[in-house]
């Protein structure tokens, strides 16, 4: 399961974004993975997404395998998109 997802945070993908992302993901039992200018990285994993420096307004993609994967893309949205 896949879904392009547009940052709507002023400051982009920010520490406490990043926390509630990583919260969010660590919920379910998927492996769940953002991808953003060709590079990949774990959704659990705040170090991770924080190095990604996403800002405003860009796109990302977000790619889930497992049961649950529809739900957790769709809870990850709301926090993010």
């Amino acid at each position: 399961m896949e879904k392009t997802i547009t940052i709507k945070s002023t400051a982009g993908i920010h520490a406490e974004l990043a926390a509630k992302i990583v919260q969010t993901a660590s919920k379910y039992d998927v492996d769940i993975r953002l991808v953003y200018a060709h590079v990949t990285i774990d959704a659990k994993s705040i170090l991770g997404l924080m190095s990604l420096a996403v800002p405003q307004g860009e796109n990302v993609k977000l790619v889930a395998i497992g049961d649950k994967a529809q739900e957790a893309i769709n809870d990850i949205e709301k926090i993010i998109g």
